[in-house]
């Protein structure tokens, strides 16, 4: 960690005391502030041997660790802990194994655990496979239990690797994860960790550049293009975002403060769509089902040209046509995209090719307010092109 960096740690709104690992960290700069060689405080070095002695230890079971409590435990009799309180004791368990042995303070204010992620990965301390692997892990705890477990086994590695995060966001994660919470706590990691703006130490001049959707890059004699799509197939249904096996593959941009609120945006969500599409359309073809400049329309056009050949052709054709009068009325992105997971498995089993680009797009300004007109737009030429296809 660059001890230039130190972190500006105060006490948030609504507290009247720091944290401990907030304290930890104003402890060494304020050595440093004085002139001294930045070094943690007697009482900090005591706490932290303590903090690593309720590794394991269930929340409110270690005497010892009573004095660096914030969260004050009610006095009503009630003999479970709140949820803030054993959220609060294993965020202290983890802080001391992070900061056990660190010179600098390993709390950083604003290092999310997805982007602490990014960073490990770009050390090269691990592999990508490793580091994606560990934060999988995590993403798919079942409980907040089974979520320390994962932590512990991966900040120790923050911690060699010189990587920071903040205690003060994890601690919210944790008290949120076994409630409605946890998808925005999902979010936001996945989010940090694909984030363009968050430059490698040997590019930071590349920070921010556009990178191609995944459709676009997309080599089907990659021998792992089939667990690739299979990762993003895992995602139909599931809420944009929350699905750890499909972050490696979003590449949205997005302000780096909804990154750290685990914000749901319609660019979001319209990648997410587009790509859990893909996947199905494309899985055992070997030539790419991208196919820039087929709109929906001429897709579906062209399948109900090559209907028109069998048997009962003029009544298949009849039928398609009518489905897809009724995808364009849809009334929201939602819709549109209930009425297209009706097409994929026909455009697939028929191999032909869709322009994800343009479904993107659609999704993403189908029912924007701000593009009252996108919506009658895409019906006009999406109408025209399946008229100019099947004919």
């Amino acid at each position: 960690m660059n001890a230039s960096s130190a972190p500006n740690v105060g006490a948030a709104a609504g507290r009247t005391r720091l944290f401990f690992w907030e304290e930890t960290a104003r402890d060494w700069q304020s050595a440093r502030e004085d002139g001294r060689r930045p070094a943690f405080s007697e009482y900090v070095t005591r706490s932290l041997r303590a903090l690593r002695g309720g590794v394991d230890r269930e929340a409110g079971t270690d005497p010892s660790l009573r004095s660096v409590h914030r969260i004050p435990l009610p006095d009503d009799g009630c003999d479970r802990l709140p949820d803030r309180y054993v959220a609060e004791h294993h965020t202290l368990s983890l802080f001391g194994l992070h900061q056990h042995a660190a010179s600098e303070p390993v709390h950083r204010p604003d290092v999310g655990l997805g982007t602490a992620c990014l960073l490990l990965r770009r050390s090269q301390a691990l592999t990508q496979a490793a580091v994606e692997r560990r934060l999988t892990a995590a993403a798919t705890a079942q409980d907040l239990n089974e979520l320390v477990q994962h932590l512990q086994r991966l900040v120790p590695l923050l911690r060699q690797a010189g990587i920071g995060l903040d205690y003060t966001r994890l601690f919210r994660e944790l008290a949120a994860w076994d409630g409605p919470g946890r998808n925005r706590v999902l979010r936001s990691w996945g989010l940090q960790y694909t984030d363009p703006g968050t430059p490698a130490p040997e590019d930071g001049a590349s920070a921010g550049q556009e990178r191609a959707p995944y459709w676009v890059t997309f080599d089907p004699e990659n021998p792992g293009a089939g667990a690739e799509l299979a990762a993003l197939r895992s995602g139909t249904g599931r809420e944009p975002g929350t699905v750890a096996a499909m972050w490696p593959f979003h590449r949205i941009h997005m302000a780096s403060s909804w990154r750290n609120k685990g914000s749901l945006t319609r660019d979001l969500a319209a990648e997410h769509t587009a790509l859990t599409l893909f996947a199905r359309h494309q899985q055992t073809h070997d030539r790419r089902m991208h196919a820039p400049g087929d709109s929906p329309g001429t897709a579906v056009g062209l399948l109900a040209r090559k209907a028109a050949g069998d048997s009962d052709g003029k009544a298949a054709t009849a039928a398609l046509q009518r489905r897809f009068g009724i995808l364009l009325t849809s009334a929201d992105a939602d819709e549109l995209a209930m009425h297209l997971r009706y097409f994929i498995p026909l455009l697939h089993q028929a191999g032909i090719g869709l322009d994800y680009d343009m479904l993107r797009t659609a999704l993403r300004t189908w029912d924007d307010p701000r593009h009252p007109d996108a919506a009658t737009g895409l019906r006009h030429r999406w109408d025209r092109d399946f008229h100019i296809a099947s004919s």
